[in-house]
């Protein structure tokens, strides 16, 4: 089934405070000082500072409280549908119900750290494109050296990163038909990244190719 393509840019939620406004009530009278009767021919008693009448209490504002509600969050949560040898097909459930899934698979170095992380999914009406990728890198990575992927050692090719956030710089790419189809022949993809401290030196990571095929076939189709 065909779903419109979903862009996942992540942001940064704002919170908001409300202003309060301050309201000042007035009574509507002045509150009157008691008349005091005074015997006949005597002058009245003068009223010593301190004694004064009190002024009215403010009337407490009346109105329902907000008693609030459940906040539910707003980005549906991503779930393991299933796994393909080295590959994961990793799904979300839009607002009618039906799953979205992508191939996803986590880059390792040699030592077994986290490097980055590669998702998939097939495309409709995406001219050359057959398929789309994501790929996270570390944010200390020298954006203008790209990111490259070669399959079983072959002819690599160059993708530019398109936005960075705190998690991580992202390349959003396209594959063609044939580069399914050497994804889907191939063993292994070494894709390449270049650490911005050391512009001198370079990171390979192996992204491995078995289970591709079944995860592709089991991926969603996005109309672009």
């Amino acid at each position: 089934m065909k779903h419109p393509l979903i862009t996942m840019s992540l942001m940064a939620a704002l919170a908001g405070v409300p202003a309060l406004a301050q309201e000042t009530e007035s009574p509507d009278q002045q509150p009157q000082a008691p008349a005091s009767e005074t015997p006949t021919g005597q002058a009245p008693a003068t009223e010593a500072p301190g004694t004064q009448t009190p002024a009215a209490e403010r009337p407490i504002v009346g109105g329902a409280l907000d008693l609030g509600e459940e906040n539910a969050s707003s980005q549906p949560q991503s779930y393991i549908k299933a796994t393909f040898d080295d590959w994961s097909l990793q799904c979300i459930k839009v607002q009618d119900g039906e799953e979205i899934c992508q191939m996803y698979q986590l880059l390792e170095d040699q030592a077994g750290a986290s490097v980055a992380e590669a998702s998939i999914f097939k495309l409709e009406n995406g001219g050359q494109a057959v398929a789309g990728g994501t790929f996270v890198v570390p944010l200390e990575t020298l954006l203008t050296e790209k990111l490259t992927i070669a399959v079983d050692g072959g002819e690599a090719r160059r993708y530019d990163y398109s936005f960075c956030n705190p998690i991580g710089c992202y390349a959003r790419v396209g594959f063609t038909q044939a580069d399914i189809d050497r994804f889907r022949a191939g063993a292994v993809a070494r894709v390449r990244i270049v650490p911005a401290l050391a512009p001198d030196q370079e990171v390979v990571v192996e992204m491995s190719l078995a289970g591709f095929t079944a995860a592709y076939d089991a991926a969603s189709s996005l109309q672009r």
